[in-house]
């Protein structure tokens, strides 16, 4: 199981995105979240009872409930108590299920992966990075975004150098989308070739 993860802007999604196209099924944490707090979403009641103005028409208003917990660590808190433990166990039946289709390799693409404890579950982790400039000239041009909104998203982030240090391989995504999907072909090829005898098992491996 590889774990794919990697800072705000640093090109998370189109690697994954990629990996997809390779023939990999993937477990989006984020896709699993909007499902969890959409109408019916098994989070909705427990979201309800903690912040019940993001709570309309049964489905929770994504933008009132981040504008809520953004600059309040005790309701950030609070959200992720309910969350994480959900998300972790959709990944959980996605992993199951995917072995009983006899997949060898899949992937967990998980925001907050270091930060949530997820790599344990992991075989290797993959972190996408690039440099700070490119990272900030990708993310400014979203709608809503400033420098310091940036700079306190990445407060909340462990620091990309950490993750760099802690992954078992590094993709960077600043030198073209063609420079990435080679490394992750790298990626892919050396996990299935020399498939790890344990979760995170400690062997350090190169930069993709």
């Amino acid at each position: 199981m590889l774990g794919l993860t990697g800072s705000i802007g640093m090109g998370k999604s189109t690697a994954a995105g990629m990996l997809r196209d390779m023939g990999l099924a993937v477990h989006d944490a984020d896709a699993a979240v909007h499902r969890l707090m959409a109408k019916g979403g098994r989070a909705v009641p427990e979201i309800a009872r903690a912040f019940p103005d993001a709570v309309v028409d049964g489905a929770v208003d994504r933008r009132a409930l981040g504008a809520r917990v953004f600059d309040d660590p005790d309701a950030l808190e609070r959200l992720e108590a309910i969350l994480h433990p959900k998300v972790r166990a959709d990944a959980h039946r996605f992993i199951d299920a995917r072995r009983y289709r006899g997949d060898e390799l899949v992937v967990l693409d998980v925001p907050l992966l270091f930060e949530t404890g997820g790599e344990k579950l992991c075989d290797a982790v993959a972190v996408v990075s690039a440099p700070r400039f490119v990272q900030e000239a990708r993310v400014l041009t979203r709608p809503g975004m400033t420098r310091d909104k940036l700079a306190r998203i990445r407060a909340q982030q462990l620091p990309d150098a950490d993750k760099r240090r802690r992954a078992d391989f590094v993709v960077p995504t600043g030198l073209g989308r063609l420079h990435s999907l080679r490394s992750l072909r790298r990626v892919v090829k050396i996990l299935r070739d020399n498939p790890p005898k344990s979760p995170r098992s400690g062997r350090r491996r190169p930069s993709a």
